[in-house]
């Protein structure tokens, strides 16, 4: 199962290395996230985040059971458990990343130390210097429609220049602003849901994009 990698291949391998490191940021430094190449030449891990959960680095020779889970055929895994050489339980998920042909190249496999205190992982999730007690509003809409990110937005930012205690023009306008900065009007329809929001006609809003777009 191991091959011969093309300079595509070890392109393809390595533009995967940010979403090695994406992931560890996501899980914590009790998550470990490997790379390993397929190269028949030197299978081995090629790209790794929190090595400290298995005690392995860049080098290190791909695993028998890797080598198992590949001939078993499957793109993902199911979670397996297994042991790191110190006796840490590890859940684990393998996924294959194949090129372009469909020949599997190199495989993300992540490992997550089920003894870690739970207090531990979860303060490893959040950044420095923040806790639950302070995340009190989500600068990140989580919508269902592409509407319903429009109208929560719109919202947002009518919540927003309403603290700042505005003109009624100049709260209009600072709430076409911040929808003109935050890319808003590239979503279909936006003009026309923005009008509707915000009480004022589509011309308006047209008046205002055009003079944000000269300024820009």
């Amino acid at each position: 199962m191991l091959v011969n990698l093309t300079d595509s291949d070890k392109a393809i391998i390595r533009s995967t290395y940010n979403i090695v490191d994406g992931i560890a940021a996501m899980y914590g430094e009790h998550t470990e996230v490997a790379l390993h190449s397929l190269d028949i030449d030197n299978p081995s891990i090629v790209k790794i985040a929190n090595g400290h959960v298995t005690g392995r680095s860049v080098g290190a020779p791909i695993t028998n059971l890797a080598i198992e889970k590949l001939k078993d055929g499957n793109q993902v895994t199911e979670p397996y458990f297994t042991r790191s050489i110190c006796g840490k339980m590890i859940r684990s998920v393998t996924t294959i990343i194949s090129n372009d042909s469909s020949t599997p190249i190199a495989m993300l496999c992540i490992n997550t130390n089920m003894d870690a205190p739970m207090h531990s992982v979860i303060s490893s999730m959040l950044p420095a210097g923040v806790s639950f007690d302070t995340i009190t509003e989500s600068p990140e809409v989580f919508s269902p429609s592409a509407n319903d990110m429009l109208t929560t937005s719109i919202s947002k930012f009518k919540s927003h220049a309403d603290s700042m205690g505005l003109t009624k023009a100049k709260r209009t306008k600072e709430i076409v602003r911040k929808m003109f900065n935050e890319g808003l009007f590239n979503v279909k329809d936006a003009v026309s849901i923005a009008a509707q929001e915000i009480e004022i006609s589509p011309d308006t809003v047209y008046r205002y994009l055009r003079q944000f777009k000269k300024e820009a």
